[in-house]
């Protein structure tokens, strides 16, 4: 645990003013990269956030647990006026998909980490508002105003667009030969009965010419994107982990949850044949059958579309099942994503024998790749899986992207599938070029 957070008793002072704006990342023209950033274009849901007002760390899942409960409790928060009711977060962060793995490149990022910025803007209604905090004491509400005044006097009204001369060249390498080795192992286990499900991930490492602009990377992302939720997240060692992800593992307000089961792929070409594919139909409908047990003991009522419909994106088409509860009193964000992550559209069904699987075969520290990120706050939170993703340090990246093995599947094709959803990141990071 690092500096004073909800498990210990702290409290915070805070403040909120409306801002003359219309895009929480143009921010970074004056108050330089976020720390953290959220965005579901199509929501129009959008925060920056900057600084750190306090941090918590979890070492370990039971431990995360326990962070999550007390950041989803009634607020530790005292505004200086009337508290805002549409304020993402205020706690944003992520966890890993599993146990340490031993890639010192996450190592920053510890198993769990969420922070409550200094400052914070947020899309509200048509135009954003300012949030800033500080920790309860001797002139903290000084320090609110200050830092309230100093974004209203400074913030750029426009939108914050890439930078037309961020295309650069990329070097990229991942070994080809060893993923369709292990997709080979995967798909022998399953024949022999030992799984019916297994999602394997892949590294590609990534070199540009140059230190990467995360927040033009961020620019892209979103523009390209506008289904998926664009995140990042820095460490305190200046690596950020971001992304734009399709996949909500659990949106929960007050006794209300949605969340979705997102398996089966294809190209955009091959769209058509996506929902008639015996394979992809296999590999969907065990995620939904998971998720609707795993939720049965934590809900009143549970509701599914009767058919999965086509998530389409810019790369890749996906096969998707909305899923809404009602939840038993009590449950809160910690149940849910004890519950559901890892769901087997990144894991595999059954699921011990498929994260044995990985450990044993997968050659690879996912760190927080596939873990859940998003935000969480007083009796609300959103929890993405945090795909299509990469972790980034000056002029180096290592991007992360996976495939459901099943039986029928094929080495060749799964790899093709991975370079398929590799794009979206690899063109945010060349400039488009790709």
């Amino acid at each position: 645990m690092t500096t004073l957070g909800p498990t210990e008793g702290g409290r915070w002072v805070a403040g909120m003013m409306p801002l003359a704006a219309v895009d929480p990342l143009a921010g970074a023209e004056v108050l330089g990269e976020p720390s953290v950033y959220w965005e579901r274009p199509l929501a129009r849901e959008a925060m920056a956030g900057w600084g750190e007002a306090a941090s918590v760390e979890a070492s370990s899942a039971s431990r995360v647990q326990a962070v999550l409960r007390d950041l989803s409790a009634p607020d530790s928060v005292r505004w200086l006026g009337e508290a805002p009711t549409s304020l993402p977060g205020p706690w944003f962060g992520g966890m890993r998909f599993a146990t340490d793995g031993g890639d010192e490149g996450w190592s920053p990022f510890g198993f769990g980490r969420w922070t409550l910025p200094e400052v914070m803007v947020w899309r509200e209604g048509a135009g954003l508002a300012a949030a800033a905090f500080a920790p309860e004491g001797p002139g903290a509400e000084d320090m609110v105003r200050s830092r309230l005044a100093r974004v209203a006097a400074s913030f750029p009204a426009g939108y914050r667009h890439a930078a037309g001369t961020g295309a650069q060249a990329l070097r990229m390498s991942s070994s080809r030969e060893g993923f369709e080795g292990r997709v080979e192992r995967a798909v022998e286990t399953i024949n022999a009965g030992g799984l019916q499900k297994v999602v394997l991930a892949r590294a590609v490492e990534v070199e540009g010419e140059r230190t990467f602009d995360r927040v033009d990377v961020l620019a892209r992302l979103r523009e390209q994107n506008p289904r998926c939720a664009t995140f990042l997240f820095r460490a305190p060692d200046g690596t950020a982990f971001l992304g734009a992800t399709p996949e909500t593992l659990c949106r929960w307000e007050g006794r209300r949850l949605e969340t979705e089961a997102l398996a089966g792929s294809a190209s955009p070409t091959q769209a058509g044949m996506l929902g008639g594919s015996d394979k992809d139909r296999r590999e969907h409908e065990a995620v939904v059958r998971y998720i609707l047990k795993a939720l049965k003991p934590l809900a009143e009522s549970i509701d599914s579309d009767a058919e999965p419909a086509l998530l389409t994106l810019k790369n890749v088409v996906h096969l998707r099942t909305g899923i809404r509860a009602e939840l038993r009193e009590g449950v809160g964000v910690a149940e849910l994503v004890a519950a559901l992550h890892p769901t087997p559209a990144v894991g595999g069904t059954p699921r011990e024998r498929a994260l044995e699987f990985l450990v044993e075969h997968e050659a690879l520290d996912r760190g927080w790749y596939a873990g859940p990120v998003g935000w969480v706050g007083p009796g609300r939170a959103h929890q993405m899986v945090a795909l299509r993703s990469a972790r980034i340090k000056g002029s180096k990246a290592r991007l992360f992207v996976g495939a459901g093995i099943v039986a029928g599947s094929s080495a060749e094709a799964e790899w093709r599938e991975t370079e398929m959803k590799s794009l979206a990141m690899l063109r945010a990071l060349g400039g488009g070029h790709v």
